[in-house]
């Protein structure tokens, strides 16, 4: 099974974050939650440079929950760039983010979006989310995934 596979959290915003690891508490899951706070990082991070380049320390994810609206690089880029790996682009990409927009929606499978989610404004929703998220990443079978550029 998957029991302690990487999920890496995109999202710039420290409340968002500290509400994702509540609920990831409350929800008992047994994964390790990764973060990065903009969509530089979070590239950083899947390509294994600078202070990512420990993949002991920073697994690449078998999921990304990635928000839309960031500084540096926003979602839509991240997604785009990660969709154009060979060795990344059925990496599962998760839009989590708070807007319901038609055109965002739209976008981000566009772009590649395995799934798009809106940001529940509860700790019991979201952990409840986590824990569907949870359960199938456990069930799930991960094709193996190497960094940007083939490390």
């Amino acid at each position: 099974m998957n029991e302690g596979q990487t999920i890496l959290v995109v999202d710039d915003c420290e409340d968002d974050l500290a509400f994702m690891r509540d609920a990831f508490k409350q929800a008992k899951c047994n994964h390790l939650l990764q973060e990065v706070r903009n969509g530089e990082e979070a590239i950083a991070y899947l390509k294994g440079e600078g202070p990512y380049c420990d993949r002991k320390r920073y697994p690449l994810p078998v999921v990304v929950l990635l928000d839309l609206n960031m500084p540096k690089k926003n979602g839509y880029e991240v997604l785009s760039w990660v969709r154009a790996q060979t060795d990344l682009k059925r990496l599962a990409i998760y839009i989590l983010t708070a807007s319901l927009r038609d055109e965002d929606v739209e976008r981000a499978f566009y772009f590649g979006a395995t799934s798009y989610l809106a940001k529940p404004s509860n700790l019991a929703t979201l952990a409840a989310m986590m824990r569907c998220l949870c359960d199938w990443i456990q069930i799930n079978h991960f094709p193996p995934l190497h960094e940007a550029g083939g490390k």
